[in-house]
């Protein structure tokens, strides 16, 4: 303060001039006490100078937070509006209007339940407040809270008759109550497909009525349509706080249609809610069991090893033979592990129950049809594929199946290598050198005397080394698997008359003569 300068309280007579002997407002008995009045009288006229330029600064920022929010809205970023309404409603708790903005912002959200306390919040601070009552009519109808909603829009009335929107869905009200009384009715008969058809109306009208849809799924279930019956399950585990029952039923569900992945999924969301819950614990560990044997089966199904994939299915069908879904793909599953592992006749048996259980499987029956093959039993392979393709018409596999199954039909009425060779159609390598060594030792011509001996032994030595030829030769092998004789004339590009290949002929140039030897 710059000297001779006296401060303004001075000036305003709030403290003694202190001179002449004089009592003084701050001297004498009292003064102490008299001086603090005085400060605090001054401090409030102090604030009360400044309080309009706060307030000022306060509104301004609120406005701004409304704004950022109302453009963040009309661009569609949702998530950044709540923030700023969020903002507004922390510095002015008492104002109304950003109560219902925010619950705006949470109903374009989906978040109706969030909404719901920011309504009754704006209409407690502001009870005449009819749009917002309104709005929380609506929702409380679509939730099916029909009571509460009757009185917002009674309330509504009172206060304008004329409203036509509160009109409409007091009445729609009325109906709701009808409607839900007379579902349960027909219900407790047992006529679910006429109570389904009142709860058809009261969903459309109370989307968000969980008691509604877990009847109407009570109706599915009784009528056999597990589908639907999940369909109007799932949305109450959202409209219900803690509704571990809807997750635990949804589980039981979808492992009783087959689906473990799922049941173990909704079995899961149950034990989070509570991980001591006795009913969901004891079906998770069921249903955890069964998914591990059949996720083992799987994988070693892709790394070949069949024989184990086996076990495991054979394992599932025990731990779970009370559902029979289980038992049916277990069995369609061996089925094609036997098909792969070349056990025909095992495969044939299993693969034919298994169809029993699922007729309109096509891969049962492709599988079926190529253990047939390898039984070469190829008109009933051909039947299979047919039937399969019948199912489905576009699958590429199943034409191709049956186009080889018939090649081999075909060619089976002429040569057949592996019967030649008597060796199955499995055979290994070393298998099939074997069987030619022994048949060429019976067959070749020098073992006979006579002219028509020679030449039925010559006959049959060429076959046997054909069979040799072919069956020990990999892409050879692979197209007289596939149904085409590789040594057949006719199959040979540019036609040619020769018979065989030149460096097949096992004897030469016509040497009948030739001497074989064994290693």
């Amino acid at each position: 303060m710059e000297s001779g300068q006296l401060p303004v309280w001075h000036g305003l007579g709030l403290l003694g001039s202190g001179g002449g002997g004089g009592e003084g407002p701050g001297l004498g008995p009292g003064g102490c006490e008299r001086r603090l009045l005085w400060a605090a009288s001054l401090l409030c006229v102090l604030l009360d100078l400044q309080l309009p330029g706060l307030l000022a600064a306060g509104q301004t920022e609120i406005e701004n937070h409304l704004e950022m929010g109302r453009k963040l809205l009309a661009a569609g970023q949702l998530a950044e509006a709540l923030s700023h309404y969020h903002s507004a409603v922390e510095s002015d708790p008492k104002n109304y209007l950003t109560y219902y903005k925010r619950a705006t912002i949470y109903l374009a959200m989906g978040k109706f339940k969030s909404a719901l306390p920011d309504l009754s919040k704006a209409i407690e601070l502001k009870p005449d407040f009819l749009v917002a009552r309104l709005q929380r009519g609506n929702i409380l109808l679509k939730q099916g809270s029909t009571q509460q909603a009757k009185e917002d829009f009674e309330a509504v009335l009172r206060s304008n008759p004329d409203n036509t929107e509160a009109k409409s869905q007091l009445k729609q009200v009325t109906e709701l109550e009808f409607s839900m009384q007379e579902a349960r009715t027909v219900f407790q008969k047992k006529n679910y497909l006429g109570a389904i058809s009142f709860l058809d109306q009261i969903i459309e009208i109370s989307p968000w009525d969980p008691e509604a849809k877990e009847l109407r799924s009570e109706c599915y279930l009784y009528l056999g349509n597990y589908n639907k019956a999940i369909m109007d399950l799932k949305p109450t585990t959202r409209l219900r706080n803690d509704n571990r029952a809807a997750f635990l039923k949804l589980s039981k569900l979808y492992y009783y249609l087959g689906e473990h992945e799922k049941a173990l999924i909704q079995v899961r969301e149950c034990l989070k809610l509570d991980q001591d819950d006795k009913e969901c614990f004891s079906h998770y560990k069921r249903v955890k069991t069964l998914a591990k044997q059949l996720e083992s089966a799987e994988e070693h199904i892709k790394g070949q090893r069949y024989d184990d994939a086996i076990e495991k299915y054979k394992a599932a069908m025990k731990t779970e033979p009370a559902v029979a879904i289980y038992t049916t793909k277990a069995k369609g599953h061996i089925c094609h592990c036997l098909s792969k592992s070349k056990r025909h006749h095992e495969a044939i048996d299993i693969c034919t129950e298994a169809h029993q259980l699922d007729p309109r499987n096509v891969f049962i029956l492709r599988d079926r049809a190529e253990a047939y093959i390898l039984n070469e039993e190829f008109e009933k392979a051909i039947e299979d594929y047919h039937e399969a393709k019948g199912i489905d018409d576009e699958n590429e596999e199943l034409k191709e199946g049956l186009e080889r199954a018939q090649k081999l039909l075909k060619q089976s009425k002429k040569r057949d290598y592996y019967k030649i060779l008597g060796v199955q159609r499995n055979a290994n390598k070393q298998e099939i050198i074997k069987a030619y060594r022994k048949l060429a030792q019976q067959w070749h011509p020098d073992n006979f005397q006579s002219e028509d001996e020679k030449k039925r032994a010559e006959k049959k030595f060429i076959d046997i080394a054909a069979a040799k030829e072919v069956l020990t030769d990999l892409e050879m092998r692979q197209k007289f698997d596939s149904g085409e004789d590789p040594l057949d004339p006719e199959s040979q590009q540019g036609g040619g008359g020769h018979q065989w290949p030149f460096e097949f002929n096992p004897f030469g140039s016509g040497n009948f003569h030739f001497k074989f030897h064994f290693n």
